[in-house]
Parts: structure tokens; sequence; C-alpha cells
């Protein structure tokens, strides 16, 4: 049975994502739910890709554990068994759903980048820089960065399109001091992750984090991390700077719907069965090589 929201009407929501569900369990705890909507350009597509809310869990799980001597995480480690009652619904949601704390969530994305590609090309190609950040002349379509960088965006509600922003304006908003916190532990963590990743074949293009501030006011690393839903993960060995290479991650969705008569606003059109198994096949293959688990 796919998982619905309408399955734990017994919590209050608190809020839905355009992937994940968020619901209260106390003032200090909720349960966020990792659904298979898939988003696209911003839109949430009409059809699920199954499996995938399960996939990224077991992806972002696996991350978080890795990261932790970097930044503490959200994670609590209590079984979804301790606050839902019904056998059925705990092995539904046990591999898809965690308690984590409730944190004031930062409306901003971490993106950090360590290749020139996405939206980060087109910038560059129309203005020789990257979120204000100069480059050097001459770069291709998926070169390596001298450097890896960071280039956060506005948090859009479901619907909407994130917006690329200049540091300086993340540092108006939420002060100077988080925002240099927040972008030198994104660029460790990418950086730690990126080495895991290229020893077993992956190359990581670029990620985005999310972050909260807890009671006393700490920086904890939230949502999800580095999975082929924030992520773009190029296998190393097909590589080729000059192209688009193929993927990991939904970029494979994205191709398919430039293909198509779609002006990128809701509603999204319905992916072909073939897209969304192949999507699928392609979130399992990248679990299994970053985590070395069996994809669940």
């Amino acid at each position: 049975m796919p998982y619905s929201t309408d399955m734990l009407d017994m919590l209050p929501l608190i809020h839905q994502g355009k992937v994940r569900d968020s619901f209260a369990l106390d003032e200090d705890y909720m349960m966020i739910v990792a659904s298979d909507r898939l988003s696209a350009f911003d839109v949430v597509l009409p059809n699920p890709v199954p499996g995938k809310g399960a996939l990224l869990t077991q992806i972002s799980n696996f991350w978080f554990e890795q990261t932790e001597h970097i930044i503490e995480n959200h994670l609590t480690g209590i079984p979804i068994s301790d606050v839902i009652a019904d056998p059925g619904l705990v092995e539904l949601l046990e591999q898809r759903a965690v308690i984590v704390r409730r944190l004031e969530p930062i409306p901003v994305e971490a993106i950090v980048r360590g290749y020139l590609i996405g939206s980060g090309w087109t910038d560059y190609q129309e203005t020789g820089a990257v979120c204000g950040i100069p480059l050097p002349e001459g770069l291709r379509q998926a070169d390596t960065l001298p450097e890896v960088i960071f280039t956060p965006s506005t948090k859009a509600l479901a619907g909407n399109h994130d917006i690329n922003v200049d540091f300086d304006v993340v540092a108006r908003a939420v002060g100077q001091e988080l925002a240099n916190q927040i972008r030198d532990v994104s660029v460790r963590i990418y950086e730690f992750a990126a080495r895991h990743a290229l020893e077993r074949g992956i190359i990581i293009a670029d990620t985005k984090f999310e972050f909260g501030l807890d009671k006393e006011g700490s920086l904890v690393l939230m949502d999800e991390i580095l999975t082929p839903d924030s992520s773009r993960f190029w296998p190393a060995d097909s590589w080729q700077p000059g192209t688009s290479p193929p993927s990991y991650d939904k970029q494979f969705v994205r191709d398919y719907l430039e293909t198509l008569d779609w002006n990128k606003q809701a509603p999204g059109p319905l992916l072909p069965a073939d897209i969304i198994e192949a999507t699928v096949n392609k979130y399992a293959e990248a679990c299994k090589i970053l985590t070395g688990q069996v994809p669940a």
C-alpha cells in the first residue's frame, strides 16, 4: 500500500513540502515522512515514483551519521513504533519516516558547487560569475570549479521557484555570523562527502543543505542530505567537460521534461512508466554505491 498524508490524520500536519510531510508529536519532536512525490523545476509532478521516499530516507540517514563529526543533525533515533500504534502503519513508515527534533528553520537553501552545471552554468554564460562570484574565462559546462563555492538561494514554497542570491543577501537576512557558519559548514560537508563519493566512482557536482536552530540557538543540519533529489551525482568514468554528464539523480527527469512543450508551471506533465522505472533504478544504484547498503 503506498503512503499518503491522510493515513496520519491522527497527527497534526505541520507542513507539506514538495516531497516531505512533517507531523507534530509534541512541542519538542515531530515526524518527517518522505513521500514518493517528485518535483522538477520546483513543480510537484502528478504521478509518484514508487519507493523513492524510502531510498531518500536511507541515503539521508547514512549521510547524517557520516557527518556527525562536522555538525549535529535533527535525528533522534526514536523508533517509529514508539509513536505509532498500528503495526501495519509502522511497517509502512519505518523505511520512509524519522522522528526528529523540532527546530526553527532557516529560510535559505545552502547550495555548494564543485562543478559548473545547471543554473550555475547558465549564470556563468550570461555574467561570467555564479551568484556574484567571478570565475575565470573559458570554463566549459561541467568543468571542475577552481575552488568549491557557496551559492545560496531563497527557499520557496511548493509551486514557487527558488531564487539564487548573493551571499550578502543571506548575511543581511540571518546575520553575518550565522551566514558565515552556514557557508563554512556546508562547504566542509560537501568536501567530505565528495571525497567519499569519488572513492566509489561518483562525482558530487553540487548539492544543497537545509539548517535550523535549536532552542539554544545552535545550528543543526535537517531535512535531507546528499540525496539524488538534492544533489547532482555523476558516474566518474563517464564525466567529460563540455557536456551534460549522465547522472544518478533527477536530472534524468529534467532532461526528459525539457523535450516537452511545458512552461515549467503547475500542473506538471505525467511521467511515462519507463521514465519512472529508470528514475527508481538510478536512485537505487546511487544508494548502493554511496552507502554500500542494499537499497530499501
